[in-house]
């Protein structure tokens, strides 16, 4: 495969792209038009019918969320769209949100229209100010075409946007926490039940959802199921953003049906940066088990992934080759952890502060044979044990890494240093000598 036709992406090279003007030209706010002239029920079953699934990491199907909110009561009901990007190599939604902001607003527009909300959310990182300056600025324009606000092009229905930027923390990707620091609360999950699709924002009936998760919808309205459908496999439909970083010659956004494979990826983007050999990579971001160049032809859904030993995640492939060191990663991975827990439960505050000092201790000469012991030992206090999914993500890179690279962590402790130092690598050959 070596050519797509991109549809997320299909306006990132246009000049001025992130305009209203550019957008309308080409085709902008058609489906939002056309879904005003439908039943909201009909929109939650079209979207249902389409299989689109959240693209935020865990992918729970979207039109079975929006239907899990009780029967309207009088009182208000929310969107919100998580734009927290914080996973470690994900790397999509803030480009989706410079470049195409219309799309994102549309796609919050319909989605809003179907669940009989007319108060959205789009909650985002404080620290890309420049994501959030586009945003608003697309929202103004939205306000005035008509497109926001009240009667939306004369349908009597209206739609209020606010864009909040959040301090910065891992856990407020978590669908609770963010809810919380939405509220002004501090950034920590909440128990559920109840979900939010019964008590989320301010207590009352929430969707959340990812921002690609929304922004595929006006595609689904406007091109129809068929369309849709006719992209991915079987139980992954449609087409969805993989962002390859690391050591790949063009690292970037490539936009593909669900089910291809990271060797097909490889090749669109160049393949491995020259002189060198894969050795291993993260099919979903750092909280997925990783995978290795046995596992280039695995189809990359849900369903094959998960089968294969890890998961699909947010589609973040974060590329690795023979010249790195997989306990020096793992340990900056395990740093990452332990510094983002929320320290609300024990057993992620405490166990991921356990797994770095563990690692890091390895990869700076420090480690001992019985380390190995702890590390196989910790994650099974962690793993389903934690209050939210920030625990039992946490230690995938480590266990997988071991499961795959075990003589590497055996060799540093052996060594008391690291192999891929060059004093070090002529002691490894010495002593195999």
């Amino acid at each position: 495969m070596s050519e797509l036709t991109p549809v997320l992406t299909a306006r990132w090279g246009m000049p001025d792209s992130w305009r209203l003007e550019t957008y309308r030209r080409d085709g902008g706010y058609q489906a939002l038009a056309k879904a005003l002239t439908m039943e909201p029920s009909a929109l939650v079953d079209e979207i249902k019918a389409s299989g689109l699934r959240g693209r935020g990491g865990a992918g729970f199907p979207a039109g079975m969320k929006w239907s899990f909110l009780p029967k309207p009561d009088g009182g208000p009901r929310y969107l919100v769209v998580n734009a927290d990007e914080s996973e470690p190599g994900t790397c999509k939604d803030v480009p989706l949100m410079m470049a195409d902001p219309h799309l994102l607003v549309e796609g919050i527009a319909i989605t809003a229209y179907a669940i009989g909300c007319d108060h959205a959310f789009v909650y985002l990182r404080g620290e890309v100010v420049h994501a959030y300056r586009r945003l608003m600025g697309a929202v103004e324009e939205a306000k005035a075409a008509g497109l926001l606000g009240q009667d939306i092009l004369g349908s009597g229905w209206g739609l209020e946007l606010t864009v909040h930027a959040g301090a910065g923390a891992y856990i407020c990707g978590e669908e609770t926490a963010l809810l919380e620091s939405l509220e002004g609360k501090r950034g920590q999950p909440r128990l559920k039940p109840p979900f939010p699709a019964v008590a989320g924002l301010y207590a009352r009936p929430t969707v959340v959802n990812n921002v690609e998760t929304i922004a595929s919808v006006p595609g689904i309205v406007a091109r129809g199921v068929e369309w849709f459908t006719a992209m991915g496999t079987e139980r992954s439909k449609g087409h969805g953003i993989f962002s390859l970083s690391g050591h790949v010659t063009r690292p970037g956004q490539y936009e593909a049906p669900f089910g291809i494979t990271l060797r097909e990826l490889l090749t669109m983007a160049g393949g491995i940066r020259a002189g060198h050999e894969l050795k291993f990579w993260t099919p979903g971001g750092s909280s997925t088990p990783l995978f290795t160049a046995e596992h280039l032809d695995v189809p990359l859904d849900y369903e094959q992934v998960a089968a294969a030993g890890s998961m699909l995640g947010t589609r973040a492939i974060q590329i690795f080759d023979d010249t790195t060191c997989v306990v020096r990663a793992t340990a900056r991975w395990m740093e990452f952890y332990a510094h983002e827990s929320c320290g609300k439960c024990t057993p992620c505050r405490e166990g991921t502060m356990w797994l770095w000092g563990t690692v890091l201790a390895i990869q700076e000469g420090r480690g001992k044979p019985e380390d190995l012991d702890i590390l196989a030992d910790i994650p099974a206090s962690i793993v389903g044990k934690a209050f939210c999914p920030l625990g039992d993500g946490a230690p995938s890179a480590l266990t997988s890494s071991m499961r795959y690279f075990r003589s590497e962590y055996e060799d540093h402790i052996h060594l008391g240093g690291c192999p891929f130092d060059p004093a070090a690598s002529i002691l490894l050959e010495e002593v195999a000598l």
